[in-house]
């Protein structure tokens, strides 16, 4: 049944466990292997960006231009929309509002994922470009506008912070 729905998305989401590392420690993996949270299919996606702080330094006597240094990378929060998570059933997945309200709960150490963003061909038979994320995080998840004609229970938006972000091979 799951299959059937993805070929109407154009992106697939997996998210499994990180393993256990600290924050900000530079460990970046582009498999993710951790115990799985869920897999997931969207219509939309966004976020896939890296800005470079250029921080400008002056030098003294030196009058017609500035020194230019790379500083910190800052990664967008990845913007889903329009999709739902499923399990093996072919049911909707809650791990993902569980994932969430446990954080909110209190739960800790906060459970991280790092998760692949999948590009499928038009028909979702295949893969043809894939990112990387790590250590992510769920910012924020709203869900479907309930409309009694249409019956809809997907996911409007998935917003979701991340320490880093690869294009990988598929």
């Amino acid at each position: 049944m799951a299959d059937s729905l993805l070929h109407t998305f154009r992106f697939q989401l997996k998210l499994r466990r990180s393993p256990a590392q600290a924050a900000g420690d530079g460990a970046f993996t582009s498999t993710i292997s951790g115990a799985p949270l869920s897999d997931g299919a969207f219509q939309e996606c966004s976020g896939l960006e890296i800005e470079l702080d250029i921080q400008e330094l002056t030098e003294g006597g030196r009058n017609d231009g500035v020194i230019r240094r790379v500083g910190r990378a800052k990664y967008s929060p990845l913007v889903l929309k329009r999709g739902m998570f499923h399990g093996s059933s072919g049911g909707v997945n809650r791990d993902l509002w569980n994932w969430l309200q446990s954080i909110s709960r209190g739960e800790r150490p906060v459970p991280r994922y790092d998760g692949l963003v999948q590009v499928m061909t038009p028909s979702g038979a295949s893969v043809v470009a894939t990112w990387a994320f790590n250590r992510g995080l769920p910012l924020k998840v709203r869900g479907p506008e309930l409309n009694g004609k249409t019956g809809e229970i997907a996911i409007e938006e998935l917003h979701i912070a991340h320490e880093g972000l690869q294009l990988v091979e598929s």
